[in-house]
């Protein structure tokens, strides 16, 4: 074995170890936690970020009485009452390599340069061991995390698709309680089913490296349909004609995708967030479709479908839930189903259909 191995080898363990003593420790400190309800939901709305990651942390649980006392602080949070569009959630995606976490540390900063409190969701593959995020983002983003008024928390994905975690909706609302007005959803990559951060935020940045010709074949069409704006980074250096030439052939091939349900026009930008360039751009693009979709209607009937989306989530997080939680008759049940669809003896749809009465028979 090379030493190099070795080393990165010892690298990956040592991460995992840490990324498993973080979550034990926050899932711990949320549950010590003796305020109440009631306190823990002033404490966030007061800026308290021990609260907030909390919070945060009670949203990531399969434990149903952590779920409850989530519940019991959303019901105690005061309604924010601010002028015009309460906050702004902002999904970021891109293909390997394309400095999804650079270009956000840039793109946080111009938006604190304009006044506003930045929070980052910076979604991580968790560690196969522990579940824990390996908190690769915040490490990425030292400059953004160190700021007041920014606050930067990972979150493991949990085998969840989409690569987004569960309960990230609910780290968004509580954000938001807590003062940020820009909420920044960084996703783990492009996938089919990023359609689930797409449901979470208002505007889609999808970000793409210089020479699109092959990336242009080889992403899914969906995915494009998706974004609301198109952003080349790493437009510097020998990098720029190129990456001017695939903002070029973006433009002609979203001219053949059908147009935008909110009515805007999908834009095409270069920025190198390693040299801060173009950032702006970026900004002033995304305000002016919220704007428009502000005018419109079309932004205020996104959010109520995505709460439509949130519920039908929720019942079949909590369907999950409730297996993981299941008494000792009912789990054998469970497992009986499970052996049956193994077998080919029920169908995978009539299992479910039978545990579902079964539930129901066993609910008070």
């Amino acid at each position: 074995m090379s030493e190099s191995s070795f080393h990165k080898k010892g690298q990956s363990k040592l991460a995992s170890e840490a990324a498993r003593k973080d979550a034990l420790h926050r899932i711990r400190s949320a549950q010590l936690t003796r305020r109440s309800p009631e306190a823990w939901a002033a404490a966030i709305q007061q800026g308290d970020r021990d609260a907030l990651s909390q919070a945060i942390t009670l949203s990531e649980s399969n434990r149903l009485e952590d779920l409850r006392i989530l519940t019991t602080i959303f019901n105690a949070l005061k309604p924010i009452t601010t002028k015009g569009t309460p906050s702004n959630r902002i999904g970021i995606t891109g293909v390997p390599g394309v400095g999804k976490s650079t270009f956000i540390e840039a793109f946080g900063h111009e938006l604190l340069d304009r006044g506003h409190r930045v929070a980052v969701l910076a979604i991580d593959p968790s560690s196969s061991r522990s579940g824990g995020s390996l908190m690769g983002d915040k490490t990425r983003m030292n400059g953004l995390s160190n700021e007041a008024l920014a606050f930067v928390r990972p979150s493991p994905t949990s085998t969840n698709l989409g690569g987004v975690a569960r309960g990230t909706y609910e780290a968004i609302l509580l954000c938001e309680a807590a003062g940020f007005d820009r909420i920044l959803v960084e996703t783990v990559g492009v996938g089919q089913s990023e359609t689930a951060v797409r449901d979470l935020t208002d505007a889609f940045i999808l970000l793409m490296l210089p020479g699109g010709g092959d990336e242009l074949q080889g992403i899914k069409r969906g995915i494009m349909e998706m974004a609301d704006l198109l952003v080349i980074n790493k437009d510097d250096g020998g990098n720029r004609p190129l990456a001017r030439e695939t903002a070029s052939q973006y433009e002609q091939a979203l001219r053949l995708f059908p147009p935008t349900l909110g009515g805007h026009t999908v834009q095409v930008h270069t920025t190198s967030a390693l040299e801060k360039h173009g950032i702006d751009a970026v900004v002033d693009a995304v305000d002016g479709m919220v704007n428009q979709w502000s005018e419109n209607g079309w932004f205020g009937s996104q959010r109520q479908k995505q709460r439509l989306r949130q519920l039908d989530a929720h019942v079949h997080a909590l369907a999950r839930i409730a297996r993981l939680n299941a008494t000792t008759s009912a789990e054998s049940s469970w497992i009986h189903l499970q052996q049956e669809v193994v077998d080919d003896q029920r169908h995978p749809l009539e299992a479910a259909q039978a545990w579902s009465k079964l539930q129901t028979a066993q609910e008070p």
